[in-house]
């Protein structure tokens, strides 16, 4: 039995049954959109069904998901989700704000939120009697499509730029993923991928074109909610909340995931929404500015690998989070990610430069007045300091080398 009602284009908003494969609409390549039965939902107790569960992983909001149970409840894939939110006077008085909320995605199994898109992505291929799950990435999409297919002893095969960082490349090859490196950037990459899959017969993972990866996306949208709006339901009409973007297709699942509360009557309002580009990779930016929805290309480049994206796939879906919801798109430099990296270190969190991108945008939409100081604000960090260690080391200064003496150290002490 189909647990979701239709695909809706997001383009030419075309209604299509449910179907086993199906990626993007075959009239005009619009991504689509997933519906949920909403009025059969409405008659369920949705609230108890879902804060009385025991499973703390994106799998307690299976009444609000696309896939059924797909088991495996004691490996990664039941871990997936369910991360920490912190509040951190430090950070709230650097960004001039009342209340900040930090959620940190770096602490999902493969250390990044792709984790949410790839867990319901292999949940799906297990429906659809898919052998073998392929995906082109930067490295943490594959990281963690590699980690949750290693988790339930299927297959993926992964195409990566042979630029990505090493240590989301040995990620790959630990989890047991078969691993080709692309001498390109991450657009041929994925188009490399769609080719193949279309070739062998593979199911593609891709971001922005596999509906069922911004369906896991959502759900930290569903814990937002829970997390903080039940127990401060005063803030749910002026809420904003700030993601790091490249292809669009995480800030596009959270605006998912906050409409499907509000249609469901679980929340008065969806929150205001912002996405935080690097200059060097501001194609989704670019267009928010220009109050288009039309995305054009860009040469990316930023330090911020995870978010550089020459064309974004799901870049319509990303400028109407922002536009739909009174947010706005925010462009940072890649200084302003390493200082942001430093900031977020100084209080125990551990962000990749694409996590930090986000914080980043907090304080310049601070120091902007783009929002106020009363505002109430999550910042989502979506990938662990550890995927990229050599942008990390840009941003603190090295550690001194001294003798092994107490004089030396007493230098160092006194500076």
């Amino acid at each position: 039995m189909k647990k979701f009602h239709a695909y809706c284009c997001s383009i030419c908003q075309t209604i299509f049954e449910p179907q086993d494969i199906f990626y993007t609409c075959p009239h005009d390549g619009g991504n689509v959109d997933i519906l949920l039965d909403y009025e059969s939902l409405k008659k369920q107790p949705l609230i108890n069904q879902i804060t009385t569960s025991h499973d703390f992983s994106i799998w307690r909001y299976l009444p609000l998901l696309p896939v059924a149970d797909p088991g495996y409840e004691k490996t990664p894939l039941h871990s997936v989700g369910w991360t920490p939110v912190y509040e951190s006077p430090v950070l709230s008085l650097q960004a001039g704000l009342k209340q900040l909320w930090i959620k940190d995605d770096g602490r999902n199994p493969t250390a990044s939120y792709k984790d949410r898109a790839s867990a319901i992505v292999v949940a799906r291929a297990g429906e659809v009697k898919a052998d073998v799950v392929v995906t082109a990435s930067t490295g943490n999409a594959g990281a963690a499509l590699a980690g949750m297919a290693a988790a339930i002893g299927s297959k993926a095969i992964i195409f990566a730029p042979k630029t990505a960082p090493q240590a989301k490349i040995a990620q790959l090859l630990v989890f047991g993923a078969q691993v080709i490196l692309v001498d390109g950037n991450y657009d041929q990459a994925f188009d490399l991928s769609v080719t193949a899959s279309q070739e062998f017969g593979w199911y593609c993972r891709n971001t922005g074109y596999n509906p069922f990866t911004a369906e896991g996306k959502k759900t930290a949208a569903f814990e937002i909610w829970e997390q903080i709006l039940l127990s401060h339901s005063e803030i749910s009409n002026n809420l904003c909340v700030f993601v790091s973007v490249g292809d669009g297709n995480i800030i596009s699942g959270i605006h998912k995931g906050f409409k499907d509360l509000k249609e469901l009557g679980l929340i008065p309002a969806v929150p205001r929404i912002f996405g935080i580009q690097s200059e060097g990779s501001s194609a989704i930016a670019n267009a928010f500015d220009a109050k288009t929805e039309e995305i054009e290309p860009v040469q990316a480049i930023t330090l911020a690998d995870s978010i550089s994206v020459d064309l974004p796939r799901d870049g319509l879906r990303a400028v109407r989070a922002a536009t739909q919801t009174g947010g706005a798109f925010i462009k940072v430099s890649d200084q302003e990610i390493l200082a942001a990296i430093g900031k977020l270190g100084k209080v125990g969190i551990f962000s990749e430069p694409a996590g930090a991108t986000a914080f980043a945008g907090v304080l310049k939409a601070s120091a902007a007045g783009i929002i106020e100081g009363s505002d109430p604000v999550v910042c989502m960090i979506t990938g662990s300091g550890l995927k990229d260690v050599k942008a990390a080391m840009q941003a603190v200064p090295p550690a001194p080398i001294i003798e092994p003496s107490m004089a030396a150290l007493q230098k160092i002490i006194q500076n």
